[in-house]
């Protein structure tokens, strides 16, 4: 369901509580660039602002995990070209960008198949992280080479390698068990998932986590996302009444 859009401060959306993890699809790059008639590449350098006015307004919110579906597994099916020229960005992005998440406490962090990404660019992400280490505030968690399937295939993988080891126990493999061989273990489920663009799907984002996750859509593509948008989405997220699964 799409939310309508208001109009909402800062200081509005700071008497309540905020939700401790968001998580984004950013969507909407290549049709931005389009209707523009630019390069698709375009649309994926213009997000570059979108990014940082997201973790400037979680950390001004004191939000506590932001994760963004940086590059998924699909995305390797695009052209060879497209491909390098959003593995130059993400590396361009870390370089310029660290000091300023140093400097707002803010720590890095990835999920998905990053063994998949050209070895340079694990190398900068490696940098990244390290110089990250010590960020006590927001934790940035970018989602790459990322599919929620393969998640869990992966999950259950470890499972079967670590049964190979050491017997485990059938009644021992539990949600909880489970959720500790996921990429994400350790963080908490996300509160918020917000996606851009319009499209009302979840294009294999985080399958396990976002079960009881609240939804909200805008028709803004992704390069025009402003912190006015996150503030607008944590607001209706704060007035809504989440039951998980039990009744009123």
């Amino acid at each position: 369901m799409k939310t309508s859009s208001k109009t909402v401060t800062l200081e509005q959306v700071l008497r309540r509580p905020v939700p401790g993890h968001i998580a984004i699809i950013m969507d909407g790059n290549g049709r931005w660039a389009k209707r523009r008639g630019l390069p698709r590449l375009m649309g994926h350098r213009a997000g570059r602002r979108s990014v940082r006015e997201a973790v400037e307004g979680c950390v001004e919110l004191g939000v506590q995990v932001l994760t963004l579906y940086t590059f998924s597994l699909e995305n390797w099916e695009r052209t060879a070209g497209e491909v390098r020229g959003l593995m130059r960005i993400l590396e361009q992005v870390l370089r310029e960008e660290r000091d300023d998440l140093k400097r707002n406490n803010v720590r890095l962090r990835t999920i998905g198949r990053v063994d998949l990404l050209p070895q340079h660019s694990r190398d900068i992400l490696e940098e990244t992280r390290s110089f990250l280490a010590s960020g006590t505030g927001l934790t940035l968690v970018l989602a790459l080479s990322y599919g929620g399937r393969a998640e869990i295939v992966d999950a259950a993988r470890r499972i079967v390698e670590a049964d190979r080891e050491h017997r485990i126990p059938l009644a021992k493999i539990d949600e909880e068990f489970f959720r500790h061989r996921l990429d994400t273990d350790g963080l908490p489920d996300p509160d918020l998932l917000i996606r851009t663009s319009g499209e009302l799907r979840i294009s294999n984002f985080l399958l396990w986590q976002a079960a009881y996750s609240e939804f909200w859509v805008t028709d803004t593509l992704w390069p025009d996302f402003r912190r006015k948008h996150l503030y607008q989405a944590v607001y209706d997220f704060q007035h809504r009444s989440r039951r998980f699964g039990r009744a009123d």
